[in-house]
């Protein structure tokens, strides 16, 4: 997760490299390509990962077996509109 957001700080770190040492460039422009381009963006997408993470975490059930059965939300077997379940006649 963190692998995108080490490169994209990395490639902006170098871009404001290139501002600040350009013959047209000046420091208070690398500072903006750096917090425009790199410091914004990344905590913007660390952010909502985590955020992501943690509701993928808090929706699943536990592994240990202990939710009870209903716990998928499903139905339980197809029932009838009248909300009956059908009986096998045994032959």
């Amino acid at each position: 997760m963190y692998i995108i957001a080490i490169g994209w700080l990395y490639v902006s770190l170098m871009m404001a490299a290139a501002e600040a040492t350009s013959s047209n460039g000046s420091l208070l422009g690398a500072m903006f390509t750096l917090v425009g381009y790199g410091l914004i963006p990344v905590s913007l997408l660390v952010y909502l990962m985590q955020r992501a993470t943690r509701r993928g975490k808090a929706s699943r059930p536990p592994r240990d077996g202990s939710a009870p059965p209903d716990a998928g939300r499903h139905a339980a077997g197809a029932a009838e509109p009248g909300g009956v379940a059908p009986v096998r006649e045994e032959a």
